[in-house]
């Protein structure tokens, strides 16, 4: 049985599969196929969501399937059930499961335990639902990632920002990681990332320079709201500008996940002047997460 746990986890080939099924899907929305009829899959959110919880909902019903939403406030989670147990419930009333939680370890539970498609819709170590979503967009846009340099600008340590380093150790596209050295990963990621396809650089003009996609996300992640404002305040320099934007390639595109705080992260100047690609990236979380459980059983167009 195959899952979606972390981008780590794919091959190269599982991406591009899924980033090809996900374009098809995008060009003819009618085209999806009723592969999940009669099937009811929960939605396990423990943190809030705005785009994944839609995307997966529409994504799922266009499947032909139901869904069932339950926030952590909902099950016996929420009052400490252990995970494996909730799973062996639900395996046995659910026909799969996307989890949107914080610990990686406790999507990796479920999927052992309830023996479902399990699909990690974001926790603290990856989101590989958006990063796939990403690579749709740049081979949209761009035509594909080779030959191409990806900027990822401010927290290089954050969710996001791992399952870039996941994608480019896999796809081998040069990625450089524009952080503080405080904010950059550690050493043992690094070291097991096994590539030199990756960079970090605590110059923000030095790491953008020449890059054809330019990338940022919120500064302060949820869990990590205690830490607003000495994030803020470190992070200010990273921020994606109209002058920063100066050193990237001709004709580069900006991309934000989103939710954006205008006036952190990134201006509302340079948001909204890419505000076409950076809102085509979150329609695509529809086709690639549709695209990510056909491959998950196995199917095509």
């Amino acid at each position: 049985m195959k899952h979606l746990l972390s981008i780590e986890a794919l091959s190269a080939q599982d991406i591009t599969n899924i980033v090809n099924l996900a374009e098809q899907l995008r060009k003819d929305r009618s085209a999806t196929p009723k592969v999940l009829e009669g099937q009811i899959w929960a939605l396990i959110f423990n943190k809030s969501s705005t785009r994944t919880r839609v995307s997966f909902e529409v994504g799922i019903r266009e499947l032909g399937g139901d869904v069932m939403f339950l926030s952590g406030a909902d099950t016996q989670l929420g009052r400490g059930e252990p995970v494996q147990d909730t799973a062996r419930v639900l395996g046995r009333m659910v026909h799969g499961a996307v989890i949107r939680t914080y610990a990686q370890s406790d999507v990796e539970t479920f999927a052992e335990f309830s023996h479902l498609p399990t699909i990690n819709a974001l926790t603290d170590e990856e989101h590989p639902c958006q990063i796939l979503a990403d690579l749709q967009l740049i081979q949209e846009r761009l035509g594909g990632w080779d030959g191409k340099k990806v900027c990822f600008m401010g927290d290089g340590d954050c969710n996001v920002a791992r399952s870039w380093m996941w994608a480019a150790a896999r796809l081998g596209f040069e990625l450089v990681i524009g952080a503080p050295k405080e904010f950059q990963p550690p050493a043992e990621f690094m070291a097991k990332l096994g590539t030199d396809k990756v960079k970090l650089m605590d110059d923000p003009a030095q790491a953008i320079d020449g890059a054809h996609v330019v990338y940022t996300d919120v500064w302060v992640s949820m869990g990590k709201e205690n830490e607003s404002a000495d994030r803020i305040a470190t992070l200010q320099p990273y921020q994606i500008n109209a002058g920063l934007m100066q050193h990237a390639a001709s004709g580069a595109i900006v991309m934000h996940c989103l939710p954006a705080y205008r006036g952190k992260e990134i201006t509302e100047e340079v948001l909204e002047q890419h505000a076409d690609v950076i809102f085509s990236e979150a329609e695509n979380r529809l086709h690639a997460q549709k695209a990510a459980i056909l491959w998950m059983l196995g199917k095509g167009l």
